[in-house]
């Protein structure tokens, strides 16, 4: 399945281009407005701080947008201009959910973590160490709450408890998708961020809980089956099919195909 998830990802993403572009420039926008132009002005602090964190903010929620609008991409669709106000709308109130979340878990980590270590001695070390894979299990866990909850619908703890069921019964999977989306990331700096870029991400997400979901579907229909012998080449060949043969010049060159 992650080979499969490999190669739809990167066609969806390529087919996509230029929507994909248009989201991320959104980002770079937001944080060369909240975050970049405090600084060049100087502002004073309390003007960098709330700028900062309006932009956060908006973040949070352009976020929230570009995976709830992507969810059209990942199931063979597009993304039309007339379809982002209404992703927009949905996604507010998820989006700053999760954005405060994530914000309180920094915080957790980046000042619990030196507080404890700093005492030393075993306690000290395994309250640091608890915190980490506390910190560490909802980071991985988290990933998941805003595709569930734009393509299941649901409220903020049916959404929560989703994934982290969908975590724990995926572990390698998650770690593999967050190291997938951390790698994106660090290659997006050579492209100023606009390729693969956080749309990129988005996208990635909402791609891998699509096709996760059919390990649900298959074991709702085969009840006592193992969890470990879903067959995915048979769940995913009908996706595999739409995606169809492609090749280099073909993508470059639809036309000539």
């Amino acid at each position: 399945m992650i080979g499969f998830f490999f190669k739809k990802t990167f066609f969806d993403g390529w087919d996509n281009l230029f929507t994909l572009v248009l989201q991320n420039v959104v980002f770079v926008a937001l944080a060369a407005i909240g975050l970049l132009f405090p600084a060049v002005i100087h502002a004073p602090a309390p003007i960098s701080a709330a700028a900062a964190l309006l932009a956060v903010a908006a973040g949070a929620i352009w976020w929230s947008a570009c995976v709830y609008a992507l969810k059209e991409v990942a199931d063979f669709h597009s993304v039309k201009v007339t379809d982002i106000p209404a992703a927009l709308k949905s996604s507010i109130g998820p989006g700053l959910q999760l954005g405060a979340i994530l914000s309180v878990l920094w915080l957790l980590v980046s000042i619990g973590l030196p507080f404890y270590l700093s005492h030393g001695g075993l306690a000290g070390a395994l309250a640091a160490g608890v915190l980490f894979w506390f910190g560490l299990t909802a980071l991985l866990s988290l990933q998941y709450y805003l595709p569930l909850r734009s393509r299941l619908g649901g409220g903020f703890v049916k959404n929560i408890r989703k994934s982290f069921v969908l975590f724990f019964d995926n572990p390698l999977f998650s770690v593999f998708l967050a190291l997938y989306n951390a790698v994106s990331l660090a290659l997006s700096g050579f492209l100023a961020f606009l390729i693969p870029g956080l749309a990129g991400i988005a996208l990635a997400l909402d791609e891998a809980v699509r096709l996760r979901l059919y390990k649900y579907d298959w074991l709702e229909r085969n009840p006592g089956a193992r969890r470990r012998a879903v067959p995915w080449d048979e769940l995913v060949a009908e996706d595999s099919e739409l995606v169809g043969k492609r090749t280099l010049k073909g993508m470059i060159f639809p036309w000539k195909e």
